[in-house]
C-alpha cells in the first residue's frame, strides 16, 4: 500500500467513473485455479524443472545449482502455499525491493537451509494476503477499519479514511459520498485541526479545497490577466503553537491526574503544574474565541486530545460547539507530539488517498482466505422436545392492496428525497401528496427511517436543493421535533433544564435545523427565515439562531475581502522591511585569523566567562577552542548561581 499523489477532493473524473465499492468486487468470476506445471515433450525428462516454468538444463551440475538457488526455493514455498510461481526476472525485481541484498544464491551447500532473502519474500507475500479483509463477509459483525476501499478495474484500489465522510453513512453510500466530495464549493472547504498532549498545543485552520469565486470573477470581467501560478491543494489560514509546564517529569501523567489518584500534592512543582494546566486551558479557549468566525465556516473539526483534555474544547460556558457536533472528528491514526509539522503530516495523511494494486483474482483469493479463517458456526439442529416452537414464531401480517400501494408511494418518495431528485419530487407531491398527508406527514415506522418528516430526511442527507424547495415552496414545517430513539423514551421531545445545564445546547429536542451538517444548509434556513418571518416560529421552536438577509451576506463578503487584502498587504510590508534591512546591513571587513587571535587574547585574557566582549573575544578562534571557552563560561555562570543560592 502506498500514498497517492492525488488529492481526495480533486480525484480524476476518469477514475471516479470506474470505481466500485470494495465489497462488490469479485462476486461472480470464480477463483482461478493454480496453474498446472507446463510439461512439453522438449522439456520433459530428468534435466528439467517443472516448478520454475519448465526450465531445462544441459547437465546435472546445472540442475543441482538451480535446485540450490533462491529462485527455486522461493517457487517451491510459493507452490506449497497455493500461490503462483514467478520467473527469474520477476524474482530479481522482488529481491531488489528488499532492504538487504542477496549475497549469492548458489553459495550455500546446505539444501535444507534457506537464505534470508527467501524468508523475507515469503513473509512479505503472507502479509499481503492477510491484509485488511473485505467488508463483504458472512460474519454478523465484520471488522470496522479506518479506511474504506474502492476498486478500479483491472488492478487498482483507492482507500480513504471513513472519518472524511458524514457520520452514520451507510456503507452502500460511500461511493456517492466520495463523489460528493469532488463538488466545488464557492468559498472552498475549511478544516480546523487541534492537538494537545503533555502541555504542548498545536492548532491550525486550513483550506483543503480551492475556492471557485476568484475564477468566476475573472471570467465575468473578461480581462486578460497574467497566468497565475496554480494554487496549492491546501492553504494554511491560521496556525498557533505554545507550551505550558503540566507534566510531571520522569514520572508520567499530568498533575491533575496525580491529584485525582493520590490527593493534591503541596510541592512547588505541583503548584507550577496546576498553574500551567489552568493557563493552557485559558490560552486554548482564548484562541478558540479569537478564531470563532473562521471555525464556524469549517466542515470538519479534528481534535486529538485525551479524555480530560477534550473538556477544554467543549461543554463549558461560551463554547462554540458541543460534543454532539457532527463536524467533530478524531484523528483515525496514531499521532506524535503536537507541533506545526505534525499537523502538516496529518493533513497530508487525511487528504492523500491510499493506493494498492491487486487483480480481481488476488482480491478474491484474499477474501476466500479470510472467510476460511473465520470460525465456522455450529449448525443448530431442531429439537424434538419443543414441538410448539414453530407455532410461537410471529407471522408476517398480510397487507391489503391499499396498504401495499401506500408503502410503494412512501418508498418512492424517500428515494427521491435521498437521491436529490427535485423535479420528480415536485410532480410526485402535487399528484400523491394529499393521499400521504402532505409534506409534514410523519414517516411510517416500517420504513426504519429515524427522521420524522421528509424535510428532516433531506437535511440529514445534505440535499440543499430539496431543502430550499421544501422551505420556500413546499410549505414544510421546520419546527417539528426529530423523533427520539427508543432508549430516550417515547413521547418525550423536550426535557426541562436542570441547574447543571449550561445553555440551550443541553436540550434534547432537535429540529430540522439541528440536523444541518454544513454551513450552506444552515444558511438556507436563515435566508428563508428572513424572507418569510411570519410563516413559522423560526427563532423559537425552529432553533434558527438568526435571519440572513442579502445585505448581511454582502457585508460578510466585504469583510472577508478586506481581511484577505489586509493580510496580503502585511505580508508585502514585511517582505519590504526585510529587503531594506539587508540593504542597510553593513558588510564586516575581513580580518586575518592571526590578528583576531592576538587581539582577542590581549583584550579578554582577564574576562573569560564575562558577558561583555564575548563575541569579539572568540571570533577568531577555531570551532574547538570556541566550544571550550563557551563551556568554561557556562560553568562559571552556574557556579555563581549556586553561590548566590547558598548565601540566600
Amino acid at each position: 500500500m502506498q500514498t497517492s499523489q492525488h488529492h481526495v477532493f480533486s480525484l480524476p473524473q476518469e477514475l471516479l467513473e470506474t470505481l466500485t465499492p470494495r465489497n462488490l468486487v469479485n462476486k461472480e468470476p470464480p477463483r482461478a485455479s493454480s496453474p498446472e506445471p507446463v510439461v512439453s515433450a522438449t522439456n520433459s525428462g530428468p534435466r528439467a524443472c517443472n516448478i520454475c516454468q519448465g526450465v531445462i538444463f544441459l547437465n546435472v551440475d546445472e540442475q543441482r545449482t538451480h535446485f540450490r538457488s533462491d529462485w527455486h526455493r522461493y517457487n517451491v514455498k510459493t507452490r506449497l502455499a497455493g500461490r503462483q510461481t514467478v520467473n527469474e526476472a520477476s524474482f530479481s525485481q522482488l529481491v531488489e525491493g528488499l532492504e538487504d541484498s542477496l549475497s549469492g544464491s548458489a553459495s550455500s551447500e546446505d539444501d535444507d537451509e534457506d537464505s534470508d532473502a527467501v524468508n523475507s519474500l515469503v513473509n512479505k507475500a503472507k502479509q499481503l494476503i492477510t491484509r485488511s479483509p473485505s467488508p463483504d463477509s458472512s460474519s454478523k459483525n465484520p471488522p470496522v477499519t479506518a479506511l474504506t476501499w474502492f476498486h478500479s478495474p483491472p488492478s487498482t484500489q483507492i482507500g480513504i479514511y471513513r472519518a472524511l465522510l458524514p457520520l452514520k453513512t451507510d456503507p452502500t453510500h460511500y461511493l456517492d459520498e466520495l463523489r460528493n466530495l469532488q463538488r466545488p464549493v464557492t468559498t472552498g472547504r475549511k478544516w480546523a485541526m487541534f492537538m494537545v498532549a503533555g502541555g504542548h498545543f498545536a492548532g491550525a485552520v486550513v483550506r483543503v479545497s480551492p475556492a471557485v469565486e476568484d475564477e468566476e470573477d475573472e471570467v465575468q470581467s473578461g480581462r486578460k490577466k497574467k497566468q497565475k501560478k496554480p494554487k496549492p491543494d491546501a492553504e494554511v489560514f491560521l496556525h498557533k503553537t505554545f507550551h505550558r509546564y503540566t507534566t510531571r517529569r520522569k514520572q508520567g501523567g499530568s498533575q491533575s491526574a496525580n491529584d485525582n489518584a493520590k490527593g493534591p500534592a503541596k510541592s512547588a512543582g505541583a503548584l507550577l503544574r496546576r498553574y500551567g494546566e489552568q493557563a493552557l486551558r485559558d490560552d486554548i479557549r482564548g484562541l478558540l474565541l479569537e478564531w470563532a468566525e473562521e471555525i464556524a465556516d469549517c466542515d470538519r473539526i479534528w481534535v486529538r486530545a485525551s479524555t480530560s483534555n477534550r473538556r477544554i474544547f467543549y461543554n463549558y460556558e461560551g463554547a462554540h460547539w458541543t460534543k454532539e457536533d457532527p463536524r467533530l472528528r478524531g484523528f483515525p491514526f496514531p499521532t506524535r507530539r503536537p507541533t506545526q509539522s505534525e499537523l502538516s503530516r496529518c493533513l497530508l495523511e487525511l487528504t492523500r488517498p491510499k493506493i494498492s494494486h491487486f487483480t480481481e483474482q488476488e482480491l478474491l483469493a484474499q477474501d476466500e482466505a479470510y472467510l476460511a479463517s473465520l470460525p465456522k458456526a455450529r449448525p443448530i439442529l431442531p429439537s424434538a422436545s419443543h414441538p410448539m416452537e414453530k407455532e410461537k414464531l410471529p407471522k408476517a401480517p398480510k397487507l391489503s392492496k391499499d396498504e401495499e400501494a401506500i408503502r410503494e408511494k412512501w418508498s418512492r418518495l424517500l428515494e427521491m428525497v435521498s437521491k436529490n431528485r427535485v423535479e420528480a419530487l415536485k410532480a410526485f407531491l402535487e399528484r400523491e401528496g394529499p393521499s400521504l398527508g402532505g409534506p409534514d406527514a410523519p414517516i411510517p415506522e416500517w420504513t426504519n427511517e429515524r427522521k420524522g418528516t421528509i424535510l428532516q430526511v433531506a437535511v440529514s442527507a445534505g440535499n440543499e436543493e430539496i431543502t430550499c424547495w421544501l422551505l420556500e415552496e413546499g410549505n414544510a414545517d421546520p419546527t417539528i421535533a426529530v423523533p427520539l430513539s427508543k432508549t430516550q423514551g417515547e413521547g418525550e421531545h423536550v426535557r426541562e433544564l436542570s441547574e447543571d445545564d449550561e445553555g440551550p445546547s443541553k436540550v434534547s429536542r432537535r429540529t430540522a435545523y439541528d440536523l444541518a451538517k454544513t454551513k450552506a444548509l444552515r444558511d438556507i434556513f436563515r435566508r428563508v427565515a428572513a424572507a418569510q418571518p411570519d410563516r413559522w416560529d423560526w427563532f423559537g421552536a425552529g432553533h434558527v439562531p438568526s435571519a440572513l438577509t442579502q445585505e448581511m451576506e454582502v457585508e460578510q463578503e466585504e469583510k472577508k475581502k478586506v481581511k484577505r487584502k489586509g493580510l496580503r498587504d502585511r505580508v508585502k510590508e514585511r517582505e519590504a522591511r526585510e529587503k531594506e534591512k539587508e540593504k542597510d546591513r553593513p558588510k564586516t571587513p575581513e580580518i586575518s585569523a592571526t590578528t583576531k587571535v592576538t587581539t582577542s587574547a590581549a583584550s579578554n585574557s582577564n574576562r573569560l566567562g564575562g558577558a561583555a566582549g564575548v563575541t569579539e573575544g572568540i571570533s577568531g578562534l577555531t570551532p574547538e577552542m570556541r566550544a571550550k571557552v563557551e563551556r568554561e563560561r557556562r560553568a562559571r555562570a552556574a557556579e555563581a548561581r549556586l553561590n548566590t543560592l547558598g548565601r540566600a
